[in-house]
């Protein structure tokens, strides 16, 4: 299961059911995907064929909606 917390611009962030280590999302758009680190600061932790413009726009997503998502995290994975 991957609950899906956001979409945005063709993107989709969300978790994996079995990913429950250090607080991140994953983002999956059309042209490829990618991991964030949200904890202890947002940091990119595996791309795949994402362009440096398309990271520059998910990492913004990802600060705008910061609270969000890590509440979303724990929301999920503590219940």
């Amino acid at each position: 299961m991957s609950p899906t917390i956001h979409r945005e611009n063709g993107y989709r962030f969300l978790f994996f059911s079995r990913d429950g280590q250090r607080v991140h999302v994953h983002v999956v758009s059309a042209s490829g995907e990618a991991k964030y680190w949200l904890t202890p600061e947002i940091e990119l932790e595996r791309n795949e064929n994402l362009t440096k413009a398309q990271l520059k726009e998910v990492k913004n997503i990802i600060e705008e909606h910061y609270d969000d998502f890590k509440n979303a995290w724990k929301k999920y994975f503590n219940s």
